[in-house]
């Protein structure tokens, strides 16, 4: 990887990897590289699987689907999502998503502005089993995120 002035180029599927509540986060490019511009992540998320209907306070995200089918929640309507879909979900807007497919699917999830990935990072470090959903949510209000 070239580290000429920030420059970044990753071949596919590398990146720091986290694994958040059964999904695989791969971390392109985090707050740091992009002077707390954006957070690029690519997010594989099992069949069944999808964080529950919550609201951002500091940041909107922008979802394009790579891979698989995924339903895409935004306040009280859903909307299909195949492979070349986009959705901006902008702050302050309840939005979920969940793979609605067979087999594990692919996010490419810009979060504005960057630091987001710091929480992702403190959920990888709970420990396995199920999860603790009060510790969740008690993280999750450090970064101004509340689940509805």
């Amino acid at each position: 990887m070239p580290s000429e002035r920030g420059v970044k180029v990753f071949p596919a599927r590398e990146g720091e990897i986290l694994k958040v509540l059964g999904e695989t986060l791969t971390l392109k490019v985090v707050s740091e590289d992009t002077g707390g511009s954006y957070t690029l992540i690519e997010i594989e998320t099992p069949p069944g699987l999808g964080p529950p209907p919550h609201v951002h306070r500091r940041e909107d995200e922008g979802f394009f689907v790579l891979k698989g089918r995924y339903e895409i929640r935004v306040g009280d309507r859903t909307f299909p999502a195949a492979p070349g879909a986009f959705a901006f979900l902008p702050r302050n807007i309840p939005h979920a998503y969940k793979n609605v497919g067979m087999t594990a699917a692919h996010l490419l999830v810009v979060i504005t502005p960057g630091g987001l990935e710091k929480f992702f990072a403190e959920l990888s470090l709970l420990p396995p089993g199920p999860p603790d959903f009060a510790q969740i949510t008690d993280t999750a209000r450090k970064y101004e995120l509340e689940f509805v």
